[in-house]
């Protein structure tokens, strides 16, 4: 509940492109009726977490949705293992993700914990009680959802607009650019990969998953190929004329 509230806050305070609906609800009924009672807008829904067990210390845990690939999978795995976590498929044992992912329903709802449920001695007991939960803990998986909100909010398909070999850099001011980071080599590796899965089919989460880098590099990768002119935000399936130096054969 605490974790949830300063989420709420956070997304009052930044640019949204989707909506947010944060839900307080019963276990198990709450959910269900929440469904019910909203069945005519269920298919407008991308992503949805389900946020239990979040506050001891234990390393924070990720249970993808029963579809196993919606945008809350990928996001959430990546901001999970860079953070040391652990990612597991679906299964449905657990939480209100059961109910979001029953075959009715469907939805891309994923699960978010720290320690799952009843493997640490303290599990409905005496001793799971306030002590059990760290402020820390708590600032951590916080951290962890504003991370997973930014890679849902920021991620797109972007397509390059030299794509006939690898464009040089130098002469367009991208290697000066990346060498004001203090990230430069990762920074640069970022572009690379960037400008290699920049076909208009694959999204920044894809070049994240492929490269092994964090997504707020591969996000500022594009941001600065944005900036020079390399790519445009374009989806599949959409035609544009190429800039008059790679309009065919090799890009330089």
């Amino acid at each position: 509940l605490v974790v949830a509230a300063y989420l709420g806050q956070l997304l009052l305070d930044r640019a949204r492109r989707m909506t947010y609906r944060i839900l307080f609800v019963p276990s198990t009924v709450g959910p269900l009726a929440w469904m019910q009672a909203n069945r005519q807008d269920l298919a407008l829904v991308r992503a949805g977490l389900v946020l239990t067990g979040v506050g001891d210390p234990g390393a924070l845990h990720y249970k993808r949705s029963r579809r196993g690939e919606a945008l809350i999978d990928r996001a959430a795995s990546l901001v999970v293992k860079r953070r040391w976590g652990v990612t597991q498929d679906f299964e449905p044992i657990g939480y209100d993700e059961r109910q979001y992912c029953s075959p009715g329903f469907n939805l891309p709802v994923g699960c978010l914990m720290r320690t799952p449920w009843g493997t640490y001695p303290q599990y409905h007991s005496d001793a799971d009680d306030a002590e059990f939960v760290k402020p820390a803990a708590l600032a951590d998986t916080l951290a962890a959802c504003g991370e997973i909100v930014e890679a849902m909010e920021t991620n797109r398909r972007l397509r390059g607009t030299c794509p006939h070999g690898e464009p040089q850099l130098g002469r367009r001011g991208v290697l000066a650019a990346i060498a004001r980071h203090a990230d430069a080599a990762d920074l640069h590796r970022a572009v690379l990969w960037t400008l290699n899965l920049a076909d208009g089919l694959h999204d920044l989460l894809d070049v994240a998953e492929r490269s092994g880098l964090p997504y707020g590099t591969i996000r500022r990768a594009a941001e600065l190929l944005l900036d020079h002119d390399l790519l445009s935000a374009e989806e599949p399936g959409e035609h544009r004329r190429a800039p008059e130096s790679c309009q065919e054969g090799v890009s330089v």
